[in-house]
């Protein structure tokens, strides 16, 4: 329960605020917490099996990052729209039909973000629209390359990791 919330920034994508929390043994504790309205990931399935990853700028991390198309959520706008929408504007792939993976806490200690993973099938082409500031480029791997980049620290980013791994094991014990 929040006791106090001061309001330090207030942005297009996050606010950052100082809050005051009633811990389990009734003492209170001063956090400083992000909050962020969540967003959805989507791990595009092509039709030969092949999975189709990004290769995104992200300032953040210093440069290009190996991910799958991601997005923040708009206000109102369900999970499975906003991977849908991800990954026509960011792959330029309209899904068919999307399967729910689970879901993350991306940074837990400070920051409420939760992101919705989703795989999407029966792909068909459509024209990208990535925003002005993003730089996508697309990398068409097996599950087998894909899981290679992950475990060799090639592929760091937490949510595409997840996906991955949830992806692999809800796939047939035959595969």
């Amino acid at each position: 329960m929040t006791v106090i919330r001061r309001e330090l920034y207030s942005g297009r994508v996050l606010d950052l605020g100082l809050e005051t929390h009633l811990l389990p043994d009734g003492r209170h504790g001063e956090f400083e917490i992000i909050r962020h309205p969540g967003g959805a990931a989507v791990l595009p399935v092509l039709a030969d099996g092949r999975l189709l990853l990004i290769r995104q700028f992200r300032p953040a991390a210093g440069g290009m990052v190996l991910e799958i198309p991601a997005g923040r959520l708009e206000p109102g706008e369900a999970p499975s729209a906003c991977a849908a929408r991800e990954l026509e504007e960011e792959a330029g792939w309209r899904a068919g039909r999307l399967a729910k993976l689970g879901e993350t806490l991306s940074a837990i200690g400070f920051c409420d973000e939760r992101v919705h993973l989703f795989a999407a099938f029966e792909l068909t082409p459509v024209a990208a629209v990535p925003e002005a500031d993003e730089f996508i480029e697309l990398l068409p791997l097996t599950l087998d390359a894909a899981l290679a980049l992950l475990h060799d620290g090639t592929l760091v980013d937490a949510k595409t990791q997840l996906a991955l791994l949830l992806y692999q094991r809800s796939l047939p014990l035959s595969r």
